[in-house]
């Protein structure tokens, strides 16, 4: 599964599109706008089903980062509650969209989506917070009643609830219970409220699921941040209870070019597993690589050996794609490294690696390989490209046969290596050239 963060608009959106399946107990008052620009919001304000946007408001980025609070990044008027109009919250809007902001954490971006709800006050002590994980054997179910941007400080009166995958309405409910805080005013309604909450997460497809804080006042509840990632292969299952749901870049993260997304389409249309993600045109290192573990492999030990700031790319084609799927994606690579000589005129490095496949025909992938270098002879010379190669698996010999007599009929410069030789060494070796 691929874990895909969504923004908290579209996380209470799917909430209250389910609330009353699995939250029929409970009401919540789902009132939000998602907008880019201070115009947008004034658009919003003139239809009837946005009238509550001429009350005091509360804003918020809305780009699948956290610690909003922390980062000085929620908009409201601490000394006067609800002195924040839409006027203010419109001007707040575009300056905030027109500068690059800079997270505690370092990473630096442009705000470019914001979420505006009603200013709802609350007292501090009625703030609780709840969130799962999903796991293998088991979920993972935290509840406390210390809820709020300080919670971590209160991390002693978390409950941690181990939730088995098999467990039924009756035993999760007391699994919960037995649980639930004793600091929590009404202990049986905020554990029904946290049972409805974990159905949801599971029947859902949600990786995880986090609201921080929330309030509970009888049968009323208000949800005041959130954060949500979804299993994004589960798109076609969920369709209908989703809704249209996009999956932003993250912040700070350019976004995806053309051949991002064609890599991409591609990927969604394949059995395999087929990533690109460019990280430095200019780079001299180029990585081909299979699997998703080799990947992260040869990507550490590059950015270890010569710094990070040198390599290209990041990817992987993995799943035993077809010769075709290889060919697009090699020529795609192929193209973006070639467009632009090295200004210090040094040669570029293309690493065809992989781990040990168990099922991925490497003689079949690597066909897909040799006739995009076939395709691209002249450019990769052009550069000054050297290849090498490291692989392993069902038809590796063939494979490696086929593409050193390929890329040495090509004139291409070559190194060829098979599971004897560890993936960090061809690494080593290609850069100490």
């Amino acid at each position: 599964m691929a874990q895909r963060a969504i923004r908290e608009y579209e996380g209470k959106r799917i909430l209250q599109h389910n609330w009353s399946r699995y939250f029929g107990q409970f009401h919540y008052d789902f009132q939000a706008a998602s907008v880019a620009s201070g115009e947008a919001l004034y658009a919003l304000a003139a239809g009837e089903e946005y009238e509550w946007l001429q009350g005091p408001l509360v804003v918020k980025p809305d780009m699948v980062f956290g610690k909003r609070g922390l980062n000085g990044l929620v908009y409201y008027q601490q000394q006067k509650p609800g002195d924040v109009g839409l006027d203010e919250a419109a001007r707040w809007i575009d300056a905030r969209r027109s500068e690059t902001t800079t997270l505690l954490s370092g990473q630096q971006g442009v705000l470019s989506r914001f979420i505006i709800e009603p200013f709802l006050p609350h007292a501090s002590d009625t703030e609780y917070y709840i969130s799962a994980v999903l796991g293998d054997l088991a979920d993972v179910l935290t509840l406390s009643a210390q809820g709020g941007i300080n919670v971590e400080e209160h991390w002693d009166q978390v409950s941690i609830v181990e939730v088995p995958v098999d467990v039924d309405g009756d035993g999760l409910l007391d699994l919960i219970t037995a649980a639930v805080p004793h600091e929590v005013a009404d202990r049986e309604r905020f554990a029904l409220f946290a049972s409805d909450f974990y159905r949801f997460f599971r029947d859902l497809q949600f990786a995880y699921l986090e609201v921080n804080p929330f309030s509970l006042a009888g049968d009323r509840v208000q949800l005041f941040d959130l954060v949500a990632k979804v299993d994004d292969t589960a798109s076609f299952l969920m369709e209908e209870r989703w809704g249209p749901l996009y999956f932003p870049t993250p912040f700070g993260m350019k976004a995806p070019g053309p051949e991002e997304k064609a890599i991409k389409e591609m990927d969604e249309k394949s059995g395999a597993s087929l990533k690109l993600t460019v990280l430095n045109p200019q780079g001299i290192i180029w990585t081909l690589v299979a699997g998703g573990g080799a990947s992260v492999v040869y990507a550490d030990t590059i950015a270890d050996l010569i710094g990070a700031s040198e390599l290209a790319n990041y990817g992987e084609y993995s799943g035993n794609p077809t010769t075709q799927e290889t060919f697009h994606y090699a020529r795609t690579l192929f193209d973006l490294m070639t467009r632009n000589p090295d200004p210090q005129g040094r040669e570029k490095i293309l690493i065809i690696g992989g781990a040990i496949a168990n099922f991925t025909d490497v003689a079949k992938t690597f066909t897909g390989i040799i006739q995009a270098l076939h395709e691209y002879r002249e450019p990769l010379q052009s550069v000054g490209v050297r290849i090498y190669v490291r692989r392993g698996g069902p038809n590796y010999e063939v494979g490696l046969r086929n593409i050193k007599q390929a890329a040495d009929a090509l004139g291409l410069p070559i190194e060829v290596y098979g599971p004897e030789t560890h993936m960090t060494d061809v690494v080593r070796m290609a850069l100490s050239g």
